[in-house]
């Protein structure tokens, strides 16, 4: 199956974002949270899981680290979408990012989401 990254599967209402980010912890990492609605979808059910991101300018201080951050998580989560409960799923970013390279940077945040997407199949 390829793997893409429709509008579909992408957050895209402020209330689809409160309402996951009020709901429920699946799990937590060093850099990142990942939280999704207590509740099914009332208006669609969904057919796929759907992603939402973010990366506060408090934490991730450049432009550019925030945008290889969301390359990132987008990249993660386009490969293990099929794999994923259908649900949406909010990661936020609750920590300052430290001063390492994009090449550092990127490790550390790919080994993450890979864990805290693992950790959300559940």
């Amino acid at each position: 199956m390829r793997a893409t990254f429709p509008a579909a599967a992408r957050l895209h209402r402020p209330s689809e974002y409160a309402s996951a980010l009020k709901g429920k912890r699946l799990a937590r990492g060093a850099l990142f949270v990942v939280t999704t609605p207590r509740n099914a979808s009332t208006d669609t059910e969904l057919v796929c899981a759907r992603l939402g991101l973010v990366i506060a300018k408090r934490f991730a201080a450049k432009s550019v680290t925030r945008n290889a951050i969301k390359r990132v998580i987008r990249e993660a989560f386009r490969q293990k979408r099929h794999e994923l409960p259908a649900r949406d799923l909010v990661f936020r970013l609750h920590s300052k990012v430290g001063p390492y390279t994009l090449t550092q940077l990127k490790k550390q945040v790919r080994s993450e989401i890979d864990v805290l997407l693992k950790r959300s199949m559940q």
